[in-house]
């Protein structure tokens, strides 16, 4: 396993796409301090990225403002050309973006490459949903007076990305502001720079206009800070967790921008008597196992009804038992590394404090022969709401199993968190399935599918699961203040 990162990186079709200095005003910028980036899977050091500062964050804002009086003037077909020429880069170097995710992030290759579609698929769907930046005329009240309300871009915007999704969240974001005619800076997440970077190279092939997409690498707290300080940005974007979000929704306050953010999961799935059982196992495996775990969406509370439970944990725990633990870049490879060591601990102490407080093991449970950031796929059985993973997103691979008995009970249970991103379905009854849906307290909700997630929908959650949305008609309305115009003087 040593070794399988740098010599992927040796090894990559088009060598340019590694980078490992900060994209400003459509330079590649060194600043003489650097951050390791490092294969989590392994420990070893890939390579050195340049570290801004504050005055790289002032220089970048400068920028900004300067590219955006020009790029919100561009036709929104010609904003959309160049979205489309950056999709078309994404596709036509899919492979190198994917093993370049695998090495700093840790996600298996097959998953990676799916990111990469997923993200260049954003990246269309902003191009031609820009064309369609409609306004509105309204009936006047007033005589002799006609109004109108025109949306116009926001200005310069921001977007700090996590490490779980580096590149998805990245084209989810500045796909949507430079469609409507904004630019924007990136702050990736210091663990995964690279991708971004990949990105911004096949940005400046694509012809994008130098300043209106920057990347800023480097430590979070201090650029974050010094970002959001600045009024010249008038909207943010933030994926990551609730209690990151809270500090930047209150250092964003101070100058009252614009905010977008998709916080924490803790997803419940929840799995009636009547459902078809062993759709609801493959179903649960891919809402809870994929991206290691690592994932907003990831099914962190899994409730089965009573008449189903035993017969679910024995096939579901066979499931999980098969998965293959190892670098993302070995073949056959299901889960893949904990990106951060916290991450790892954290799945180690939920799972010591459920079999403390009652919980038994039926997959797994022992430590990863492969040592480090790495967790062996486990499952919990009789999993009871007070434990600690019943209470907080686990985001790794560990599966915690809830019985209940009634549909009034588990829809109440379900509710009772502070997060509402999204929340899985299994039933038969289409009546049940309408029921429940309209009553859970989440922003998305998948009926006997673990996939729902693209460009055409509005991903996002109720309470402190975030604000606003990202993708479709919606993701483009972060980014467009409408303007109402009253047109006087028109009578005989």
């Amino acid at each position: 396993m040593e070794g399988l990162a740098p010599a992927a990186l040796k090894q990559l079709r088009h060598p340019d796409l590694l980078q490992t200095r900060a994209f400003l005003d459509g330079a590649w910028v060194e600043t003489g301090r650097t951050l390791p980036v490092i294969d989590p899977a392994t420990g070893e050091r890939l390579c050195n990225v340049t570290a801004c500062s504050a005055s790289d964050v002032d220089f970048a804002v400068k920028v900004a403002a300067r590219a955006f009086l020009d790029w919100r003037e561009r036709l929104p077909s010609e904003r959309a050309a160049v979205l489309r020429s950056w999709a078309s880069a994404m596709r036509q170097n899919a492979e190198d973006l994917a093993v370049i995710m695998t090495c700093e992030q840790g996600k298996p290759l097959l998953e990676a490459r799916g990111e990469i579609a997923y993200g260049a698929d954003f990246v269309d769907w902003f191009a031609a949903e820009g064309l369609r930046a409609y306004g509105d005329t309204i009936p006047s009240h007033l005589p002799g007076s006609r109004l109108s309300v025109q949306m116009q871009p926001i200005g310069v915007t921001l977007a700090i990305t996590p490490w779980n999704f580096p590149s998805a969240m990245i084209t989810r974001k500045a796909a949507a502001a430079l469609a409507a005619g904004c630019s924007m800076i990136v702050k990736p997440a210091p663990e995964t720079p690279l991708s971004a970077l990949a990105l911004a190279k096949l940005a400046e092939g694509a012809g994008m206009p130098a300043g209106v997409f920057q990347v800023l690498t480097g430590e979070a707290p201090p650029l974050t800070r010094k970002l959001l300080e600045h009024t010249e940005i008038r909207a943010f974007s933030f994926t990551g967790s609730t209690d990151v979000g809270r500090l930047l929704l209150g250092q964003s306050a101070q100058t009252v921008k614009k905010v977008s953010m998709e916080l924490g999961g803790h997803a419940p799935f929840l799995l009636f008597d009547d459902a078809m059982l062993d759709a609801s196992v493959r179903g649960c495996m891919v809402a809870k196992f994929s991206t290691s775990g690592q994932d907003c969406l990831a099914a962190n509370r899994i409730y089965i009804q009573r008449g189903i439970y035993q017969r679910f944990v024995r096939d579901f725990a066979d499931a999980v038992a098969k998965l293959k633990v190892g670098h993302g870049l070995a073949s056959g490879t299901d889960i893949g590394p904990m990106t951060r060591p916290a991450v790892a601990e954290k799945c180690r102490e939920h799972i010591s404090q459920a079999l403390s407080a009652g919980a038994r093991i039926v997959a797994g449970g022992q430590d990863s022969p492969l040592g480090g950031n790495f967790v062996t796929p486990t499952v919990l059985a009789d999993v009871t709401d007070d434990m600690l993973i019943a209470k907080e997103e686990t985001f790794g691979p560990v599966a915690a199993i809830l019985p209940f008995d009634h549909e009034n009970e588990v829809i109440a249970r379900a509710n009772n968190s502070e997060m509402g991103l999204a929340a899985y379905v299994y039933t038969q009854d289409l009546a049940r399935a309408m029921r429940v849906t309209d009553r859970l307290e989440y922003g998305m909700v998948a009926v006997n599918t673990p996939k729902f997630t693209g460009a055409p929908i509005p991903f996002g959650g109720w309470k402190q699961s975030g604000l606003g949305r990202e993708g479709s008609k919606l993701g483009l309305a972060e980014y467009l203040e409408p303007k109402y115009v009253c047109l006087g003087g028109l009578a005989a």
